[in-house]
């Protein structure tokens, strides 16, 4: 069998640690059998065979995109290269280019209280990305996304009413998956910092969500 190949890009702001948590999923996907590619600029996404990737990760936060690289990208994807991804590090890549927040199906746009205490809810316990793992607590921030309806959520979380009163009750999905062209994408709002990643049920989750993800 083919050895899968995974191409990681890091950027933008380094308050998320993007190039310890780029290196956090190499050494996971390695670990799993993959040949990967790890690069520090959006230019890799202009890669003509960006498409010989079996999965593409984006680890940046508020960056730009130059449009060839974001087209060539989106082909990528619709043509079934995997996305997976995790918190502002795919989720708040490119914020003035609404053609990457459709492929992904969601886009940050707050987090109430900044870090914080609060309880990620499994929603979908029959999954094999979230098999096994029940509710947990998590301390960190807890986003406020606008999000694509037609994403399959996985996890959610509650927000409460003690920073927003508008907000109280208000069920936020966490972790989903969706179809987009003939690619799998994946998303975990989970993971401000490398640190995290030592939370196992965060860690699971986002290594069984990329490999599902992959082609």
């Amino acid at each position: 069998m083919p050895i899968k190949k995974a191409l990681i890009v890091w950027g933008g702001w380094d308050g998320h640690t993007p190039q310890e948590s780029a290196k956090v999923m190499k050494a996971s996907l390695e670990d799993a059998g993959f040949d990967v590619t790890l690069e520090d600029s959006t230019e890799a996404f202009a890669d003509p065979d960006l498409g010989r990737f079996d999965l593409i990760m984006p680890v940046i936060t508020m960056s730009t995109i130059e449009k060839e690289e974001l087209t060539n990208l989106l082909a990528a994807v619709r043509a079934g290269s995997g996305l997976a991804g995790f918190h502002g590090t795919m989720c708040d890549s490119f914020r003035n280019e609404p053609d990457y927040q459709f492929m992904t199906g969601g886009q940050w746009v707050a987090h109430p209280g900044d870090i914080i205490d609060y309880t990620v809810q499994i929603t979908k316990t029959d999954d094999p990305i979230t098999d096994g793992i029940s509710d947990f607590a998590y301390h960190s921030e807890q986003y406020y996304m606008h999000i694509d309806p037609s994403i399959e959520v996985l996890a959610t979380t509650t927000f409460d009413g003690s920073r927003f009163d508008e907000i109280d009750g208000v069920v936020m999905p966490v972790v989903w998956k969706r179809r987009f062209g003939k690619g799998r994408v994946f998303y975990s709002a989970l993971g401000h910092i490398a640190d995290e990643f030592k939370v196992p049920e965060m860690k699971t989750m986002m290594e069984r969500g990329a490999l599902w993800a992959a082609r």
